[in-house]
């Protein structure tokens, strides 16, 4: 358990100036220059993001739906989940409905959100929102013409083996299959 918030200390620095440094349609780099709590001036650099959204998609027969996804930066194949950034005036769930059909063709028969966590905190103030998908159901994807992916449903088991032995090797999609494992396998026997 964390520490409560009226029992946290103040924030420890004073920003004394933020800029944008550059950005893109999906994220910034926000420069803020701010004063330490010695007193000596410094500058930091921040991955500004409105925020993510990752679905664990659930179907009917208990298994688990993801994307083998092609990644460009790293030049490598990936198992992850569906996911999608957010754009400003998107809720998080709108986000999550839209990625479900887009990436995997899916349909949920119910969409809620699990947890939240900050992605990267040493440099970047994105959000992460899961959500778990029940009920699911796979039909015609529309992936957009930078997205190179194929949709496989696996065991539950499987897929939780993948996440603890770094077979998954996108870190938030691995990090929020572990935290949600308890509450898939009670899905799953309801």
């Amino acid at each position: 358990m964390g520490t409560p918030d009226s029992e946290r200390p103040p924030h420890p620095f004073k920003t004394i100036s933020s800029r944008t440094a550059w950005s893109c349609p999906w994220y910034s780099i926000r420069e803020d220059v701010f004063t330490t709590p010695a007193g000596s001036e410094g500058r930091y650099y921040i991955v500004d993001v409105i925020g993510g959204v990752w679905i664990i998609p659930l179907t009917r027969k208990n298994e688990i739906v993801l994307i083998y996804n092609y990644r460009y930066p790293i030049s490598q194949w990936c198992w992850e989940l569906p996911a999608g950034g957010m754009r400003t005036g998107q809720t998080p769930e709108e986000v999550a409905r839209a990625e479900l059909k887009e990436e995997i063709g899916g349909r949920a028969q119910d969409l809620f959100l699990f947890t939240t966590f900050h992605t990267v905190p040493s440099i970047s103030n994105e959000k992460a929102h899961v959500f778990i998908a029940t009920g699911v159901e796979l039909g015609q994807t529309d992936h957009e013409d930078t997205e190179v992916m194929q949709v496989h449903a696996l065991p539950m088991d499987e897929v939780f083996e993948m996440a603890r032995t770094n077979r998954i090797h996108d870190a938030r999609s691995a990090y929020a299959l572990l935290i949600a494992e308890q509450r898939l396998r009670e899905l799953a026997r309801a």
